[in-house]
């Protein structure tokens, strides 16, 4: 599977500016929360996401980025910061409608540069069905979290994949 979006990633001293491009999906998942939480990591907790060339959010990637929006640096007090910079009004209808837009700070206009920004290359990987399908489940139980409301819409989709990831596992030999 591969995904049909693509990031882009400028850091500087205390700020870090992710681009989306395309289809941000499931399958896009994976590699937007490694980079995300490797970036946090290294101290940055100012997250700038540009969403002005990305098309679409499906529930896991939306689930992935209101996941990450809940987090909290575990070596810092401060939450992280998290700035959608330019959304379309679909990713923002959806947003609102998902309850989780309190998480972020919106905003529109063009990307803050930062002097002192290099790009950084994000970590991208073929993953497994069972890697694909576990960040699935995280994110809709972040969506669940953030937001009762979303009890009713996602409980059986959690469920569902909780139940296809016992499947997989059972599959997968034993070393």
């Amino acid at each position: 599977m591969t995904s049909s979006a693509s990031l882009s990633v400028l850091v500087g001293k205390d700020i870090a500016c992710v681009k989306i491009a395309g289809r941000a999906n499931f399958t896009f998942s994976p590699d937007f929360k490694t980079l995300l939480v490797g970036l946090n990591r290294k101290g940055y907790t100012h997250f700038v996401v540009d969403l002005s060339e990305c098309l679409l959010m499906d529930s896991t990637f939306l689930g992935t980025l209101a996941g990450f929006g809940l987090m909290t640096n575990p070596g810092a007090v401060e939450h992280c910061d998290i700035e959608l910079l330019n959304p379309s009004a679909r990713v923002s209808e959806l947003l609102e409608n998902l309850g989780v837009l309190q998480l972020f700070k919106v905003t529109s206009g063009t990307a803050p540069c930062p002097p002192d920004a290099t790009p950084c290359e994000p970590e991208t990987g073929h993953h497994t069905r069972e890697e694909i399908t576990r960040n699935c489940i995280e994110a809709h139980q972040a969506l669940m979290a953030a937001n009762p409301d979303n009890v009713a819409r996602f409980k059986d989709v959690a469920q569902f994949l909780a139940e296809d990831l016992k499947s997989l596992q059972n599959r997968t030999p034993k070393s």
